[in-house]
């Protein structure tokens, strides 16, 4: 009897052991799966059954929850959705998540692992950790500015800080607002229908997954290369620029719109936008060095997050002579985000270094405890010291006595560089307008503030007045904004 008994104990704990082991390998080993099947509606209810987390814009909140009443629980709100939609893209029950609502998902979700009060608390009590919050370095006064200038004509704005890569402003115009996909009814599908229909694309963040030909702006690039070769040492010196200047290995020739460029001297030549000796200088510097300094300046970087992927500017590593000369006007195959074009400018305003663009500040818990920072890093040398002395006499000169007078601010030393890039079938297409500026305060030796303005389809009756006319406006304004201390 007690022989029987003995046996079945020894039966009945191996039993035992092989539910622990088996309860161990769902809720362990296979959790992962479990957690990602669509069909576990349990995740969805848990995800949405307290507030999100919010994305703060100097200290305010421009997101928020409310409560639905429903099964998923919390929708997610927003203010000044359109404002914001290119920082915070969106979080929908139905569509997912994009730009910091994605990136920032675990932050936000409350699954962040540095959220947790008490290391694996949450872990071991299988308790929901309330969402953090994420505090962005956008300026709100900055933000406004650009979005009030663009005025809802399709473009976009970037701004960042040269001295540390704080990115100030992201706007992109038109916008959309991001709470019409929150939810998961009817009305929801009608407006991701509407929105992915609109032939604008209010959704496409055009401020950092848009390329455009960056066209005269490119030209910065084109005289550092220059400079830094040493093909070109003095600004002053007149150039072998025939005027019109007829590409390499081609019969095509190439003219401007501005008068007095044969033989222009480089200062000359920027400050009015000569095309026919930017194009010769990046003819005669090459294919390696053109691309070199491209790359200097971040251009073909495939890796850039802030955190959001931004889309990679181009300049192509394999053309001929002619293709080289096009590409150093801005023009070919040369491509560029108004953030890249940003941050060309801010590596000049910063004396050469160009800084890694960061959007997120810092992340908080739920008590307001900081988790976690960025720090500023340096991304590249973009140009000598002594090179980026040059271009910003260059690029001031531009707003002081060329075509970039519309972005000058009494007391205040600006640089910029106007852009009118051609674009669709035999460039029949109405001209991107550009601008591309930094600002440094009164009394100051490196600038405060860089800008980047791209307006699709401005009306243009020649090169660079657009770009001067469109774009410079809204550039300081959003420059006085900073300065101002928004």
């Amino acid at each position: 009897m007690i022989r029987c008994v003995r046996h079945a104990a020894a039966f009945c704990f191996l039993l035992l052991v092989a539910l622990l082991v088996n309860a161990g390998r769902v809720q362990v080993v296979q959790a992962g799966s479990y957690n990602g099947n669509p069909a576990n509606r349990r995740i969805a209810i848990a995800r949405y059954d307290q507030p999100r987390g919010d994305i703060l814009v100097g200290g305010t909140r421009v997101t928020g929850s409310r409560d639905g009443g429903g099964r998923l629980r919390y929708l997610r709100t927003y203010a000044n959705g359109p404002l914001y939609a290119p920082v915070t893209g969106f979080a929908s029950q139905l569509y997912g998540t994009t730009l910091l609502e994605g990136t920032e998902d675990d932050v936000l979700s409350g699954q962040a692992e540095e959220l947790a009060s008490v290391p694996l608390w949450n872990e071991i009590t299988r308790a929901r950790q309330r969402g953090g919050d994420v505090h962005t370095t956008i300026s709100a006064a900055a933000q406004q500015a650009a979005y009030r200038g663009l005025a809802g004509r399709r473009g976009a704005v970037a701004a960042v800080d040269p001295a540390t890569g704080r990115i100030l402003a992201l706007v992109s115009s038109p916008s959309y607002d991001p709470a019409l996909l929150s939810g998961a009814g009817a009305d929801t599908t009608g407006a991701w229908r509407e929105l992915n229909a609109d032939t604008a694309q209010p959704m496409l963040d055009r401020a950092i997954r848009q390329t455009y030909p960056p066209g005269s702006t490119f030209k910065v690039v084109t005289a550092a290369a220059a400079l830094q070769s040493g093909e070109v040492t003095d600004l002053r010196a007149p150039t072998r620029s025939p005027d019109p200047y007829r590409l390499p290995g081609t019969t095509v020739s190439i003219g401007n719109e501005a008068g007095g460029c044969a033989n222009a001297s480089v200062y000359d030549a920027f400050r009015v936008s000569c095309n026919t000796v930017f194009a010769k200088l990046g003819a005669d510097v090459g294919l390696a060095g053109m691309a070199a300094q491209a790359q200097a300046f971040g251009f073909n970087d495939t890796r850039l997050r802030i955190p959001p992927a931004v889309a990679k500017s181009n300049f192509d590593t394999a053309m001929s002579p002619d293709q080289v000369a096009l590409s150093s006007i801005g023009q070919f195959d040369t491509t560029a985000t108004p953030l890249q074009m940003a941050m060309v400018a801010a590596a000049v305003g910063n004396g050469g270094t160009l800084m890694t663009p960061y959007l997120v500040d810092s992340v908080t818990n739920h008590s307001g405890a900081t988790v976690a920072g960025t720090q500023p890093r340096t991304l590249h040398r973009a140009v000598s010291g002594e090179t980026a002395q040059k271009l910003q006499q260059l690029m001031e000169a531009v707003v002081s006595e060329g075509t970039g007078t519309n972005a000058a601010i009494p007391g205040v030393v600006v640089g910029g560089k106007t852009g009118t890039a051609q674009h669709g079938v035999d460039n029949t297409g109405t001209p991107y307008a550009w601008f591309i500026s930094y600002a440094k305060p009164p009394g100051g030796s490196s600038a405060s503030v860089a800008v980047a303005v791209v307006v699709e389809d401005a009306e243009a009756d020649r090169a660079d007045i657009s770009g001067g006319g469109n774009a410079a406006p809204i550039a300081r304004a959003v420059m006085q904004a900073v300065l101002a201390g928004g």
